[in-house]
């Protein structure tokens, strides 16, 4: 039996807590604030609730599988999961909307031809198929093994396949996903929607690899789904799973330092002064702050190393509470394409540029009793993702981008204006604030292409002794990617250095 200590109380911890107690160890959680989640948080007043970090899971089978490999009570006897139906409402630039099914490709096809017309449906339909291809190519050595020891193969090979063009007898093949609408689309909206998924996790179309396109095949095929009471619900299933596993919580104790010993991790120190020892060391953080708790090299030359460099996505979130029963046919998900696509991807490719531009905003309105005081209020959580480097600092910069998110929301609350009893602004620093992430940014997803550049480090690391797990690491990038990277350094550590394949 082991001695282990995890750094950080996020979902990806949890779920590598939980597997290792499983199997025997002694696991110890170590959490800078008061409570378990990282990002997935609640915000509570007046009667409300309201999901602060992701508000939709995509991908339940990784959490049902975490809570059958941990116990005997699967994870719908904790939790209410509901399939979200519509999966989205959309409403593009020149007024078009579009609702679209959950998880049926006929329908979304059906759907999208009846709004836009002239074969829309159809070529979507057909980038779905393409999709499909890079998914089924990329999902094995990106989601459920640890990073290939040649992991250049991977990332300098685009897995989207090549499209034949009718007229020239040729093939083209898409570097980014921004070519994919362009060639295969040829339709603004279709683009608009293309790229929405990007956006939502803080891609941009213009340099995100055409790998991207599994990120709205995950929805089709997998569907979207909600929490009832909230996607915290999860988190606290998860939290609950780990208490019954034997997992050790202290909270209120941010860790300084890796402690070192024979060249391996051997514990943590927190600012108390108190000293930790432990067999392994899992971290759940943020690669900035990771990179100052030891002087040890956690990466060489060769190795994906996370990107300290370009800006990161950080999202601006308003929590509304609205007076007034919930209007009938009001739809869970809406999505507020922005006015102007192309000026929206140059201010995100140079926010100290131009003047701010109204982004693609999200409005989630769950039907959900437990989130409002009684019948007669309802709420909603609008957000948007933007570059951590917006000016958050810069007064009037806040104020700015409230209003554009407010008046995107009009779109989705009859009546908004009216019914906003009050609204809460979540800006980048409370999730600085509460996940310790550098700038408040959040991760986005792990990718194929891009010679590695959009692939995350490796849940190994040049210290023998630590590993890397959450959104940060391999395979990274959401909530569900979390509890994938759990499994994966509970497996290294179990199964041993047979299974390290990275490194």
């Amino acid at each position: 039996m082991a001695r282990i200590a995890v750094i950080g109380a996020g979902m990806g911890a949890m779920a590598a807590a939980a597997r290792l107690a499983v199997a025997g160890h002694r696991v110890a959680v170590y959490e800078r604030t008061e409570t378990y989640g990282g990002a997935v948080r609640r915000f509570e007043r007046d009667g409300f609730s309201f999901d602060t970090g992701p508000g939709l899971l995509p991908v339940p089978a990784v959490y049902r599988d975490l809570f059958i490999k941990t116990g005997k009570e699967p994870l719908e006897d904790l939790v209410e999961l509901v399939q979200v139906d519509p999966s989205s409402r959309h409403v593009f630039a020149d007024g078009t909307e579009v609702s679209l099914p959950n998880a049926s490709r006929a329908g979304v096809v059906t759907a999208l031809d009846e709004a836009l017309g002239g074969g829309a449906g159809q070529r979507w339909g057909d980038f779905l198929i393409r999709a499909r291809e890079a998914w089924d190519r990329t999902r094995r050595p990106l989601l459920e093994e640890p990073l290939w020891p040649n992991w250049s193969v991977l990332a300098d090979q685009e897995p989207y396949p090549a499209v034949p063009h009718k007229k020239l007898l040729r093939t083209r093949r898409a570097s980014t996903l921004a070519e994919i609408g362009a060639w295969e689309l040829r339709d603004d909206r279709l683009t608009a929607l293309l790229e929405s998924h990007a956006l939502a996790y803080g891609l941009h179309p213009r340099s995100a690899p055409a790998s991207a396109a599994v990120l709205p095949y995950m929805e089709h095929a997998f569907g979207t789904w909600y929490v009832r009471g909230g996607i915290r619900e999860l988190a606290r299933a998860v939290y609950e799973r780990c208490l019954a596993r034997k997992v050790e919580f202290v909270f209120g104790a941010e860790v300084t330092r890796v402690l070192e010993k024979d060249g391996r991790a051997a514990g943590v120190e927190l600012t108390d002064g108190t000293v930790v020892d432990a067999d392994h060391v899992v971290a759940d953080v943020d690669p900035v702050r990771l990179w100052a708790l030891t002087e040890h090299p956690l990466d060489e030359d060769g190795d994906v190393r996370a990107d300290r460099v370009s800006p990161r996505p950080a999202r601006l979130t308003l929590l509304l509470a609205l007076r007034g029963p919930r209007e009938a046919g009001a739809v869970h998900r809406t999505v507020v394409h922005a006015p102007d696509r192309e000026a929206e991807l140059d201010f995100l490719a140079s926010p100290g540029g131009d003047e701010p531009r109204c982004p693609t905003v999200t409005v989630l309105r769950p039907d959900d009793p437990a989130l409002r005081p009684d019948g007669e209020h309802d709420s909603a959580v609008v957000s948007a993702v933007l570059s951590s480097e917006a000016g958050w600092e810069e007064e009037g910069t806040v104020t700015r981008y409230t209003d554009f998110l407010l008046k995107a929301a009009e779109s989705a609350v009859p009546g908004l204006r009216e019914r906003l009893l009050w609204h809460e602004v979540r800006t980048p620093d409370h999730t600085e604030d509460e996940t310790g992430a550098h700038f408040g940014a959040v991760p986005a997803p792990s990718l194929a292409a891009g010679r590695g550049r959009f692939l995350h480090p490796a849940n190994t690391t040049r210290l023998p002794g630590l590993y890397r797990v959450g959104g940060w690491s391999h395979p990274g990038g959401g909530l569900p990617h979390a509890g994938m990277s759990g499994a994966l350094v509970a497996g290294l550590i179990v199964e041993g250095p047979q299974f390290r394949g990275s490194q």
